[in-house]
């Protein structure tokens, strides 16, 4: 027999009643996995290794590769994540117009293209049209948008997720073949430059 859960009771395995989850939007959800944190998430993976950046990592699963390790069953995991924000330089009507020009005029080329395709005359023509028309909508509208802004934001610039540090996991059945492989790539590496 199962019970109804009322609107205010809040879901408590274990306890009389509390494994009935209230039914909700898409209907009676699931419990969560065995241990009450969620689902699982996989075969329990171990830490072989932490650099600073990500070539070092990426050289390490490149080496456990090369020595045939099964690296299907490893991860680079990247932590202490920092979003960066690199400001490449001042925005103004003039560079907004002008970086429109480009975009329309790659958009009206291709269009030409397609047109002069088809098209029994002067094919040339037809293309360089495309593309004159659309470097001048692409700067119209390049302008527009930037004038519709109100200067709020000036300046263009390129974003990039950052991690502060890398892991290298392997499931826990394979760490000790990693070690082994990893110490080999320690020792025979070249000595350091005087």
């Amino acid at each position: 027999m199962t019970t109804r859960s009322s609107p205010t009771s809040a879901w408590r395995p274990g306890l009389p009643g509390g494994d009935t989850l209230p039914s909700g939007p898409a209907g009676r959800p699931t419990p969560p996995g065995h241990d009450g944190h969620g689902p699982e998430t996989g075969p329990a993976t171990v830490t072989i290794g932490s650099y600073p950046d990500y070539p070092s990592a990426q050289r390490v699963v490149d080496h456990l590769a090369d020595n045939r390790f099964p690296v299907e069953h490893s991860a680079i995991v990247g932590t202490n994540l920092t979003l960066v924000e690199t400001v490449l330089g001042r925005m103004t009507t003039g560079r907004s117009a002008l970086l429109g020009a480009g975009t329309g005029a790659w958009f009206g080329l291709f269009i030409g293209l397609l047109f002069g395709i088809f098209t029994a005359g002067n094919w040339i023509a037809v293309i360089l049209v495309g593309l004159v028309v659309g470097a001048i909508w692409g700067a119209v509208f390049g302008a527009v948008a930037h004038a519709m802004t109100g200067g709020r934001r000036d300046f263009t610039s390129a974003s990039s997720l950052r991690a502060g540090q890398y892991a290298v996991t392997v499931d826990a059945q394979f760490a000790e073949q990693a070690r082994q492989l990893l110490g080999r790539m320690h020792m025979t590496a070249p000595p350091p430059a005087r």
